[in-house]
């Protein structure tokens, strides 16, 4: 039943996440909101929306270390798995903003994170509105200064929606956030129990692969097509928004203290290590390409990272 509750739980996640993006666009064309400011805020918040309401009901029921976990986990997954299959199957081109704002970003929303928790293993309302705000700043600046850097995920979406469609997509959206994130939790704390592991181990394999499945998606896609709009940004970015937005305003909901010392004596490191390596891979052996030999490397470490969660 726990890995029943886990798959549909799943399943209501991707749906809903993807009804509530239709219809954040949708109100967003109605609004005659420009489309760059679309696709820097609401289709990252949207999209974001799966670890968020994860993240934020397992801290409200006393399960931080799943709502840790699955963010810690699905930056590790982002990077040592969803690029890792990208990579293997198309070169990537990586562009001049990498290494000039989106790896720096990235790097420093992980060491804010880690400076945070390292010491007392609490995420604290005023450490949470510090993540945020860093996030509002990034985006102004993206908006500003980088604008061309800023990939369409949905072109697709340029035609306006009936009103009555854009609040169906919002309702079912909503309700299927809602319905899968309680039946994921209860499935990740049931099978927790029944094989005596820890609710980190579940939460940062399991959990955290599962709400990365989105991306996984769209950059297999993408590459089926010869489309290019998955880049590494793409993926850096949703790992920005894992930091900043999902455990930022989860901690400004309710404080997340972490249980298990592993999430601080081990994978918030291999989160760390991850992230930073992907910096010297991009110069060696080809420089501002990810070939199949990089994917190799990271696949490589992300399953002796999960192996070694479960021995």
């Amino acid at each position: 039943m726990n890995i029943l509750f886990l798959v549909i739980g799943l399943v209501l996640l991707i749906l809903g996440g993807n009804w509530l993006l239709k219809a954040a666009v949708g109100f967003s064309l109605r609004l005659m909101i420009p489309k760059i400011v679309i696709g820097m805020t609401v289709v990252s918040f949207a999209t974001s929306a799966p670890e968020l309401i994860v993240s934020v009901k397992s801290a409200l029921n006393g399960h931080a270390d799943i709502a840790l976990g699955n963010v810690i986990g699905s930056n590790i997954a982002n990077l040592g798995l969803v690029l890792a299959i990208t990579i293997l199957l198309s070169t990537i081109s990586v562009e001049k903003s990498f290494y000039k704002t989106d790896w720096p970003v990235m790097m420093v929303a992980s060491l804010l994170l880690y400076g945070f928790i390292a010491f007392d293993g609490v995420l604290v309302r005023w450490e949470g509105i510090i993540l945020f705000s860093f996030l509002i700043i990034f985006l102004v600046y993206l908006l500003r200064f980088q604008k061309p850097a800023v990939v369409d995920e949905m072109p697709e979406d340029d035609v306006m929606l009936p009103l009555y469609k854009d609040v169906l997509f919002l309702i079912l959206g909503g309700l299927g956030l809602w319905g899968g994130s309680e039946l994921l939790i209860n499935g990740a704390i049931g099978l927790a129990e029944n094989f005596n592991v820890s609710e980190r181990v579940i939460g940062i394999t399991i959990v955290s692969v599962g709400t990365s499945i989105p991306e996984l998606a769209a950059s297999v896609i993408a590459v089926i097509k010869k489309e290019k709009a998955i880049s590494l940004g793409n993926l850096i970015g949703s790992n920005v928004f894992n930091i900043l937005a999902v455990l930022g305003i989860t901690s400004m909901i309710t404080p997340v203290t972490v249980a298990d010392p592993g999430l601080l004596n081990n994978d918030i490191f291999w989160m760390l290590f991850i992230s930073f390596l992907i910096l010297p891979l991009n110069f060696v052996p080809v420089k501002m390409k990810l070939t199949w030999k990089e994917g190799l490397i990271l696949i490589s470490l992300y399953l002796f990272f999960v192996i070694r969660m479960f021995i």
